[in-house]
């Protein structure tokens, strides 16, 4: 495919060598008519690649059934003077230390200021004390002007090799991806976004930021990259360094496109966007909204998702309402038009909190409506078993992920706080008890689980 493109574009310099040749007499002619495309490439490399920043973060990790510290690495851009740096939410998730290395050579550790896991956006800051002296920084360009065909630079340390800058084209600029689109389209590139390019930016041949760079192919030769484009960075970035998180309005509003190819849906309208259903106990359900309402209004704005790549701007907008505050929402049923009134409420965390269980050789996690639906269907509050180590005592007695904790010991649990006093109170004295009951609910179906933790397989 590289190879295509630069036979394509060595006739396509040739033919316009030709024609200036014609035109202003000879060579220089040509030049003054087509400047030179490695020219205009250094220079947009060199107003962006100083701002590059190779990032190593020790994170924690619980999956396994125990806490371990991980060791990864990513990339950022530097985007102010006071030391900001944009990289990606799974760069720095669960982060216990990060440290950042400048293309001078300098280096310094970074807080955390800000994540936002919907994004998948991040906002660093070096420690910069005195005497650091001055750092580069790079400019935010405009995402919205790009177009297909367009050349652009990922920049980066792919597979931890510091920094560099691979170039290609624009494939999309508004690349839906299913379950990862939800505020947000994505922009397509097969300039190379290996791992370790995650969160390096995407620039344009004028020397601007235009996305940041966030998914990849690894391992493979498909020319497959997607970056966040600039426009929702926009968004994003001045709340995570104002106020660390961004604090999305939910509705349980559930949206449908009118026209959906993939699965060979089509609804007869040529206005506004299908509701496909509702959460329960959410603000779109208290409103009224039913399955099938076509929304056309939303505070006053029309709005149309002709496909589904239009649904993440609508999903934003309504992420975007202001809390607690009523909206009217214009939907049309049954041929009838009818205004509801939506309050829509702060969406909160998407993930739950974590704590590992020494002695029982197990984690839990607390159940969150986001990122565990499954669990949430069942208990609403609560935690459940994360990882289960191996070996170990919570293996050996048949507790298994995803099992949702009810009780132990007899007694409720509906919360990390809630585990975390019953385990130090059991585990504090081996030798008198050893062994507790757990209540579980696993699929649907209560089980009773013997855990006998007299063994110490941290010190076998």
């Amino acid at each position: 495919m590289r190879a295509l493109k630069a036979v394509v574009f060595v006739v396509l310099l040739a033919i316009g060598c030709g024609r200036a040749a014609a035109q202003g007499g000879g060579a220089a002619g040509a030049i003054a008519e087509f400047p030179d495309f490695r020219r205009i490439v250094q220079e947009a490399k060199e107003r962006v690649f100083p701002a590059v920043v190779y990032i190593r973060v020790v994170s924690e990790n619980t999956e396994s059934g125990k806490r371990e510290l991980m060791e990864s690495s990513g990339s950022g851009v530097i985007v102010s003077d006071e030391g900001h740096v944009l990289t990606n939410w799974h760069v720095v998730e669960k982060a216990q230390r990060v440290r950042c290395l400048l293309s001078d050579g300098r280096h310094a550790e970074a807080d955390v200021l800000g994540t936002d896991k919907d994004t998948d956006l991040a906002v660093i800051k070096l420690k910069m004390g005195e005497g650091f002296g001055a750092i580069p920084t790079a400019e935010l360009g405009d995402s919205e002007i790009l177009r297909e065909g367009d050349f652009v630079m990922s920049m980066g340390a792919p597979w931890g090799l510091d920094r560099s800058v691979a170039i290609g084209i624009v494939s999309s600029t508004k690349r839906y991806l299913d379950g990862v689109s939800e505020y947000s389209l994505w922009i397509q590139t097969d300039a190379a976004i290996n791992p370790g390019n995650s969160g390096g930016p995407l620039v344009n041949t004028a020397g601007e930021i235009v996305g940041i760079n966030t998914r990849g192919s690894a391992g493979s030769a498909d020319g497959l990259g997607f970056s966040v484009p600039t426009s929702t960075v926009r968004v994003v970035m001045p709340q995570l360094m104002e106020a660390g998180r961004v604090t999305w309005s939910w509705t349980g509003l559930q949206l449908q496109a009118l026209s959906d190819f993939n699965r060979d849906m089509y609804f007869p309208y040529e206005d506004g966007v299908i509701v496909a259903e509702t959460d329960p106990e959410s603000p779109a359900r208290e409103a009224g909204f039913l399955a099938r309402d076509r929304i056309v209004k939303i505070g006053g704005e029309s709005v149309t998702a002709a496909r589904v790549n239009d649904l993440p701007r609508i999903r934003k907008m309504l992420g975007l309402l202001t809390k607690g505050e009523a909206a009217e929402v214009e939907v049309v049923r049954g041929g009838e038009r009818v205004v509801l009134s939506l309050v829509p409420r702060e969406k909160g965390e998407v993930e739950g909190r974590e704590l590992a269980l020494k002695r029982w050789d197990f984690t839990v996690k607390s159940i969150n409506q986001f990122e565990n639906p499954d669990l949430y269907f069942y208990r609403k509050e609560g935690v459940f078993v994360f990882g289960v180590k191996w070996p170990g005592n919570a293996a050996t007695a048949g507790l298994a992920r995803g099992d949702i904790l009810l009780k132990i010991d007899g007694e409720d649990v509906g919360s990390i706080e809630d585990v975390r006093g019953l385990h130090e109170k059991l585990v504090a004295d081996v030798e008198a008890k050893h062994r507790v009951v757990l209540s579980v609910m696993r699929r649907g179906l209560l089980r009773q689980v013997v855990l006998d933790y007299r063994r110490d397989h941290e010190k076998e």
